[in-house]
């Protein structure tokens, strides 16, 4: 575990995907097209609290959808890239716009299709329940599933590997 906190020491974004990672990866259908889908509030909290600490956060996903664009307002997270069926030309965008190395990035991914960002970043993290060929090329695997915990997991993570961490959970606490 150590060597996966010295590369998360060095991680100035955190990029995530999200049906898989943010979401359980159910698609919920309505008669009318809309398109649902649940998202875990802990994740949330968790990528405010890593905000709040300097980590930036960013969203690449394969699927455009309005319920993501409502969550990730919500959650203050301005970097966003729908739509994308090869991440990999968000991910070179995204370098150049914030002027980042590949090794100050972190990828979360679920599916095979997260490999091509992942192998090239400096900390390629899976879901608990991700796809074994993704598990196999990542250097960390959260102890939770994609939309039960999974963004808690790699935010409360990177954050211990920062120092970050305890303050920001003791922030909650009311002192006398």
């Amino acid at each position: 575990m150590k060597d996966i906190l010295d590369k998360a020491k060095n991680i100035k974004i955190v990029i995530f995907d999200v049906d898989g990672v943010l979401t359980d990866g159910s698609l919920l259908i309505g008669d009318d097209g809309q398109e649902y889908k649940a998202f875990n509030s802990r994740d949330g909290h968790g990528m405010k609290m890593l905000q709040k600490t300097g980590v930036e956060i960013a969203i690449i996903t394969g699927r455009t959808s309005e319920v993501v664009k409502h969550r990730i307002k919500d959650l203050g997270i301005k970097i966003v890239y729908q739509g994308q069926h090869d991440k990999t030309i968000a991910f070179n965008d995204l370098l150049q716009s914030k002027q980042l190395t590949a090794a100050e990035c972190a990828y979360v991914g679920d599916d095979v299709v997260d490999l091509p960002v992942m192998s090239q970043v400096g900390l390629a993290i899976a879901v608990q329940d991700a796809h074994p060929m993704v598990i196999k090329h990542s250097h960390w695997q959260t102890p939770s599933a994609g939309g039960r915990g999974a963004g808690r997991d790699v935010c409360e993570m990177i954050m211990e590997a920062k120092g970050s961490l305890q303050a920001e959970l003791d922030s909650y606490l009311h002192k006398d």
